[in-house]
């Protein structure tokens, strides 16, 4: 059981542990304990949720509030507060779409509809200019994979381990964690796995800048004939490691020279989180299909998009998506809506320079806490990796749980990744003095913990 548990740190903080207990019994009301043990009667129990952790009342701009008043910053997010919760420009978009056109069957388009698709492909490079739309991000990976074999006639692809695309049987085919692969049984086939990059815990030397691991991919290439497509997380959002440029020139190359697509899961890291509209800018490469999603609806309704280039049009006799809600009016007014907000308050030179200054902090306290062995991050987006040891790098899986919930107390929420990665993804609209206050929350969650 506890090798079972360590899986399940993967993707996120688990509710199986005698932590999450406490918390609840100190914190928690009557009425809390009573709703949840109504949720869990009633819900299928899996990994991460049910049983859950408490009751939300309420959630605006960077806040989210439990039935008993208590508000917490949400620097977690599930990623869709991009410009926070109930904004509303996104809001007042829906409640006036609603009044026009509350549903749009397929066979037809709306106005809506064309005008996002015509939004997305104005703010992309030039290349990336058609559009597909879906309701959720696990359907956008989907509809990509079908559109790989439609193109290249190969249904194999190469994607990273630890990476998550999505928990239907496809996406958990092309993802690697183990919380959702193991005990599945045959998944699809042909999908092939490498080690991802890792500046931290590589599997690979990569000192002198060649990137081993992408020496690996080339391997495979050598024999095997039958790649589609590579299709991975530009940046990974829960443990947070960001490649140099040089290793994704070389992996575009690489799939040039041997005729595969270049599939960006940015789904989770689009749209400003990283200080670019797209994640892949940060890179100097275009990918031939990237996917966007969870924060593209607004925070208010569920939407995501796959952007391809023109020549990748070759589908018109199958159905890649056709989705009941697949051009949805409400959640194309949404999506729009927080388009035109990310351009319209310069959402993206703000995200650039909040985080500046929680870098900035976040390595002072790596300065000083020798718990703290690596930060990473770009953007409003950063890892804080806890360890018990810097040389052995053991992972500080109690202490990173310990923190998380410390955290609570103060009104922090956020993702603990891997059993020990602390995962900070603020809204983009958060100000400064709300950002000075996390940081000092989480400085003096880690004094308490380590008993300073």
């Amino acid at each position: 059981m506890e090798k079972n548990i360590e899986v399940l740190r993967t993707e996120g903080d688990i509710n199986l542990t005698k932590t999450r207990t406490l918390w609840q019994g100190k914190h928690l009301s009557k009425e809390s304990f009573e709703l949840l043990n109504d949720d869990s009667k009633y819900y299928l129990h899996q990994s991460l949720s049910t049983p859950c952790l408490n009751i939300i009342e309420k959630s605006y701009g960077i806040y989210i509030e439990d039935i008993d008043g208590r508000k917490y910053m949400d620097f977690h997010g599930n990623n869709v507060h991009q410009i926070g919760y109930g904004n509303e420009y996104v809001i007042q978009a829906v409640k006036e779409q609603l009044d026009i056109l509350p549903f749009s069957p397929r066979r037809y388009t709306n106005k809506v509809a064309i005008q996002l698709a015509k939004k997305l492909v104005d703010i992309a490079p030039e290349s990336l200019n058609k559009v597909l739309l879906t309701p959720g991000g696990t359907s956008a990976v989907g509809m990509a994979l079908k559109l790989v074999r439609k193109v290249t006639g190969k249904f194999k692809t190469i994607s990273m381990w630890d990476s998550f695309h999505g928990a239907s049987l496809d996406a958990i085919s092309v993802g690697g964690e183990a919380l959702f692969r193991n005990g599945m049984g045959p998944l699809m086939p042909g999908s092939l796995h490498i080690a991802p990059y890792n500046s931290y815990r590589g599997l690979f030397d990569d000192d002198n800048g060649r990137f081993k691991s992408l020496d690996y991919l080339e391997y495979i290439l050598e024999r095997e004939n039958e790649i589609g497509a590579i299709i991975l997380e530009p940046v990974r959002c829960t443990d947070v490691h960001i490649p140099p440029k040089e290793y994704y020139q070389r992996l575009r190359n690489i799939c040039d020279r041997n005729n595969i697509l270049l599939i960006f899961d940015e789904i989770p890291t689009a749209l400003g989180r990283t200080g670019k509209m797209f994640t892949f800018e940060n890179f100097g490469v275009i990918p031939d299909i990237v996917l966007l999603g969870k924060g593209l609806g607004g925070g208010v309704f569920p939407m995501a998009a796959m952007l391809v280039k023109g020549e990748l049009d070759v589908a018109q006799d199958i159905a890649l998506g056709h989705y009941t809600h697949e051009k949805s009016s409400l959640g194309c007014a949404a999506a729009l809506a927080t388009l035109n907000y990310i351009e319209e308050f310069k959402l993206i030179d703000k995200a650039n320079q909040l985080g500046n200054y929680m870098r900035i902090r976040l390595e002072k306290m790596q300065e000083q806490y020798e718990i703290i062995g690596d930060v990473r991050g770009i953007g409003l987006l950063y890892g804080v990796e806890l360890v018990l040891n810097r040389n052995s790098k053991e992972k500080a899986i109690s202490e990173a749980e310990q923190v998380m919930y410390k955290c609570m107390e103060k009104g922090l929420s956020f993702k603990v990744s891997q059993g020990n990665v602390l995962t900070l993804t603020p809204p983009l609209i958060i100000k400064e003095h709300e950002l000075e206050l996390a940081m000092d929350i989480l400085e003096q969650s880690i004094q308490e913990i380590l008993g300073q």
